[in-house]
């Protein structure tokens, strides 16, 4: 199915315009919510040593909230880059070859998603990289 742009949604997140228009601004209030804790964390700890950062940030709400964040900014990347892709890599902006520029660099984005996901759940519940190096 085609959109009224003739581009298809096949790497839209969710496969509908306004699902993802959720998705996006639900992410964003997810993300700037995390960044208020987190920045309200050194607001009220002055010198912070790395005990006192390693304790917050592996205590278990913040290891929680940390995974919703991650998946949060997968879901904002993926949605936001999907729509510049199809907004600005069209056939009448760059010609015939748009439609497979476009898909080399959405496959491209949907990898590097998927393995900065991995990686920041590894991070958070695994081990960190040796994990993902070994």
């Amino acid at each position: 199915m085609k959109n009224d742009s003739g581009i298809k949604s096949a790497t839209g997140l969710t496969g509908s315009g306004s699902r993802d228009w959720i998705v996006q601004r639900i992410s964003a209030v997810v993300l700037a919510v995390y960044s208020v804790v987190l920045l309200g964390f050194f607001l009220t700890h002055g010198d912070v040593t790395y005990l006192e950062w390693a304790s917050f940030m592996t205590s278990l709400p913040m290891r929680l909230f940390s995974l919703v964040a991650v998946l949060a900014l997968a879901g904002h990347a993926w949605v936001g880059m999907w729509t510049v892709f199809t907004d600005y890599i069209t056939s009448g902006k760059m010609g015939e070859s748009a439609p497979r520029l476009r898909l080399v660099l959405q496959t491209l984005m949907i990898i590097a998603v998927l393995v900065f996901l991995f990686w920041g759940i590894m991070i958070f519940w695994g081990t960190g990289f040796s994990v993902v190096a070994i």
